[in-house]
């Protein structure tokens, strides 16, 4: 890419160079037409300059598209290795080891838990190549929106404060009803709530609301972790977007679980606020009109 900059800069360079040569030439030439060729290469140098501009935007976001898609697929690989790794040690040790009962069903459990964080991941990328592709529809109907995120909160939920495990404090009104894509939005919540477990330290509290105010529907997911930067919070909802690059980076993710957030949401007509929560973290705000 700075190859492709180098020759860019230096073919500019170049034609400006010899427009001005041959102007200097043909006023020389033609001193009586001075004032045409000014005006001519006036107009020339501005249209010339305008297409070098939007030329290196292009370039620009092309170099910018292909950093997303390194740190997509490096972030893809860990996100794949990790959980792929832990299955392969819990069933190598449940078929070599001579295990009690309670000690297979629990290593097992660990297991299926893997399994969903790679079924999730796996959920998340096909949504989101469907929403590029503009080939999801979503389908709406009416259902409970209580249940939905209760039963989220308990198959994320950690009973035990072990290291890099949080407990989730939800707060649920019940039958708290909408009219959407049940599966959309499961996705939605999901991402959420895994989110705010990420960017939190070992044993902090990840808060989840739900209730309804003046006939709207409110989500919060409050975490206390490291927080957001006011100039990253229009940011993070962008595809591939997240802080660091890859190889620095220590949480786990593919920058595609608030990019899904958002446009779900926007398909919803439902607005998202990201506010800083105290004395640190960020709030995730959904409101449903």
């Amino acid at each position: 890419m700075r190859r492709t900059f180098i020759i860019f800069y230096a073919l500019i360079i170049y034609a400006l160079t010899e427009l001005v040569w041959w102007g200097y030439l043909l006023a020389k030439l033609m001193p009586s037409s001075l004032g045409m060729i000014m005006g001519e290469g006036s107009i020339f140098i501005f249209v010339f300059f305008v297409g070098a501009y939007w030329l290196h935007k292009s370039i620009m976001r092309e170099r910018k598209l292909q950093e997303q898609k390194r740190n997509f697929l490096l972030s893809v690989t860990h996100e794949l290795k990790s959980p792929l790794a832990s299955i392969k040690i819990l069933l190598q040790t449940i078929q070599k080891r001579d295990l009690t009962k309670e000690q297979t069903l629990d290593f097992i459990g660990k297991s299926l838990m893997d399994i969903e964080r790679l079924d999730d991941m796996v959920e998340n990328m096909l949504l989101a190549s469907k929403i590029d592709n503009q080939s999801y529809t979503f389908p709406k109907a009416k259902f409970n929106l209580s249940v939905l995120v209760d039963s989220i909160v308990n198959r994320l939920q950690l009973s035990k404060c072990e290291s890099n495990q949080q407990i989730i404090d939800a707060e649920i009104e019940p039958k708290v009803e909408i009219t959407g894509d049940k599966f959309a939005l499961t996705s939605v919540v999901t991402n959420l709530i895994e989110n705010a477990i990420k960017y939190s330290g070992p044993c902090e509290t990840v808060g989840v609301k739900l209730f309804l105010k003046d006939g709207r529907v409110f989500l919060q997911v409050a975490d206390h972790g490291i927080g957001i930067a006011d100039q990253e919070k229009n940011r993070i909802f962008d595809k591939f977007y997240r802080v660091g690059s890859e190889d620095t980076r220590n949480t786990k993710g593919t920058g595609l679980g608030l990019y899904i957030v958002k446009e779900v949401l926007d398909k919803h007509q439902a607005s998202i606020k990201v506010k800083d929560n105290r004395p640190t973290g960020s709030i995730f705000e959904v409101i449903f009109d």
